[in-house]
């Protein structure tokens, strides 16, 4: 569809979510759409890795409500014809038996900063604004925010960053761990290339596996993830060949 822009470069597919003048609001035909890209996109072995990011000034500014003016919440809950497909999204990202990007070029709210949050690795610009207005808006959390947004950057800053509903910079972004690494939004493009290329050069199979041990044991405790590492079984046939030079 023409809000959701899909490109195959080198192993590297680049999903953008395309409706600039609305920030890259988020319908319910988007996020359906999304999921459908995402699940072919771990399906396709001529994919490495995966970019998610957004047309304009904005990576998205999460729900587009406007698109939802028949439903009327309860309980703070939107309604499940956002939330299902917001909830799947989530967990085909995190899921996904290859690495996910989340390239933040602009504004990044509330559901949107939800979607990133399951990626594996965040990329922002300095001159981004991300920020959890759930409770601005009388919504509560329901694509997973009350979870991960603590686990990235710890109980407090989680609910300092809720409960004022401001919005942190790309640069504070990175001071709280809320994301890898920021740089001027000019040379965002080419620092998450650089990162693709130093991932696509790995074996998929061996970082399907790491993806995979990292988020299931995430929040266990020790001694049961190492027990989870040590049970685990993957198929990985490209360990001969790329060990070659050392074994004779």
């Amino acid at each position: 569809m023409e809000h959701i822009l899909l490109e195959k470069v080198d192993g590297i597919a680049t999903i953008t979510l395309n409706r600039p003048d609305a920030l890259n609001a988020l319908t319910p035909a988007m996020l359906k759409t999304l999921c459908e890209q995402f699940t072919a996109l771990g399906n396709d072995d001529s994919i490495k890795v995966v970019v998610l990011t957004g047309a304009g000034k904005a990576f998205t500014a999460g729900v587009d409500l406007k698109s939802l003016n028949k439903i009327t919440p309860v309980n703070g809950k939107i309604s499940d014809e956002i939330d299902q497909p917001g909830q799947q999204l989530t967990q085909i990202i995190d899921n996904l038996p290859k690495p996910v990007i989340a390239k933040v070029n602009g504004f990044c709210f509330t559901g949107g900063l939800e979607i990133a949050l399951a990626c594996d690795l965040l990329y922002a610009a300095n001159e981004a604004k991300l920020g959890d207005t759930h409770a601005k808006w009388g919504i509560r959390p329901s694509w997973g925010m009350s979870q991960r947004l603590p686990r990235r950057v710890g109980v407090l800053k989680a609910k300092e960053m809720t409960y004022t509903a401001r919005f942190v910079s790309g640069s504070e972004a990175q001071q709280i761990g809320l994301v890898n690494q920021t740089v001027p939004v000019a040379e965002l493009d080419d620092l998450v290339r650089a990162v693709c290329q130093q991932i696509i050069g790995n074996s998929s199979a061996t970082l399907a596996a790491c993806k995979d041990l990292y988020r299931a044991t995430d929040g266990s405790e020790l001694q049961d993830g190492l027990q989870y590492e040590w049970s685990t079984s993957y198929e990985i046939d490209d360990t001969a060949e790329r060990l070659a030079d050392f074994i004779k």
